[in-house]
């Protein structure tokens, strides 16, 4: 699923870029132990983000049937709302069971109606659309409120779809996990010890590392 505001991926690939150019800009500031402090950092961003894409491109959810235009898979998207959380989620009908399957946000899932899935390779296809999963398929019911798309077509979700989607809404949602920064902070001075620098750089890094878990997991800004 590819609009005009670009690949589902490229938001989260930008966060993750920017979360590692805050660990890369602070290291030459540090010690051995904020460096390897940092170091450690990174390569975790490194390995989830590598994990996650890879999944994202190769992963066919267990439990569904394999091949072409499977009719009796029905398929709506619902946005959860938990907390802090926002993501968008698949929900299939199959077999008399009901699953969620997390994916990365598309501003076409906005004016997605109920429709069916179509599952071929290892490729999910909504309405003629890919769309790329955040995670693994569930089999009970995301936590938080859950929010259905219309039955019908809206004539304004188009235009929504594509608002919300700017970048400066996106990261506006995923900052308000950066409220965890400075308890990292201070955290990271009361464990390791270390002045105003110390504090500063694992304030911005644990901002930074919030910032890119959430956008990493498949944010919606809707």
């Amino acid at each position: 699923m590819i609009s005009r505001t670009g690949h589902p991926l490229t938001y989260p690939a930008v966060v993750t870029i920017g979360a590692l150019a805050i660990c890369l800009a602070w290291a030459p500031f540090g010690g051995s132990e904020e460096v390897a402090m940092l170091g450690t950092v990174a390569l975790i961003i490194l390995g989830y983000s590598g994990f996650q894409v890879t999944s994202a491109f190769g992963y066919l959810p267990a439990g569904l049937p394999r091949g072409v235009a499977c009719r009796d898979v029905g398929v709506r998207r619902v946005r959860q709302q938990h907390r802090l959380v926002s993501r968008s989620w698949l929900e299939f009908t199959t077999g008399g069971r009901t699953r969620w399957l997390p994916v990365y946000f598309d501003p076409t899932l906005v004016t997605l109606t109920q429709t069916d899935a179509e599952l071929a390779g290892r490729t999910v296809t909504v309405d003629g659309m890919r769309v790329y999963p955040a995670g693994r398929l569930r089999n009970t019911e995301p936590v938080g409120r859950l929010i259905d798309n219309p039955a019908r077509p809206d004539d304004g979700a188009a235009v929504t779809a594509l608002r919300v989607a700017r970048y400066g809404r996106r990261l506006l949602l995923d900052a308000q996990s950066a409220v965890v920064g400075p308890f990292a902070g201070l955290l990271w001075v009361y464990v390791a010890g270390g002045g105003p620098t110390a504090f500063a750089a694992a304030t911005m890094m644990g901002a930074g590392a919030a910032v890119w878990f959430s956008a990493i997991r498949g944010s919606d800004p809707s």
